[in-house]
């Protein structure tokens, strides 16, 4: 569900007086948030944030595609680490098979071999569903 639109878009309000504060400075420093749940307002644009993601924070500059959004949308809290060695070994193994001329491996099984009743699926043969 999402808010009223009566209320407004909600931002933490120290947010908002760090930007203030931030916009009559001459050397900008990115601001370090912790409130992943404020929407970005147009009065971020060109503003840096760092932004925690639970672990460390995330450098994001704000740009007008941004606005509506919330600053914990560009700040993922998971990383993919990948697949197990199992699945990687798994997907070179097909990708070799695939890549090969057919013949060309003494495991793969021959495609003439294969009957007609074999090489449909169960169920689709002579118009059974």
């Amino acid at each position: 569900m999402s808010r009223s639109i009566w209320k407004g878009p909600f931002v933490d309000p120290s947010l908002i007086k760090k930007v203030e504060k931030q916009k009559n400075e001459t050397k900008k420093m990115p601001i370090k948030t912790w409130s992943r749940k404020s929407t970005i307002i147009p009065e971020f644009i060109g503003v840096s944030f760092l932004i925690h993601n639970g672990k460390k924070f995330i450098p994001i500059k704000i740009s007008e595609e941004m606005v509506g959004h919330k600053l914990g949308e560009f700040s993922p809290t998971r990383q993919f680490s990948g697949h197990t060695p199992a699945d990687k070994k798994a997907a070179a193994e097909a990708g070799t098979v695939a890549a090969s001329p057919k013949g060309a491996t003494a495991n793969a099984p021959s495609t003439a071999s294969k009957t007609p009743a074999t090489a449909t699926p169960k169920g689709k043969e002579d118009g059974k569903k």
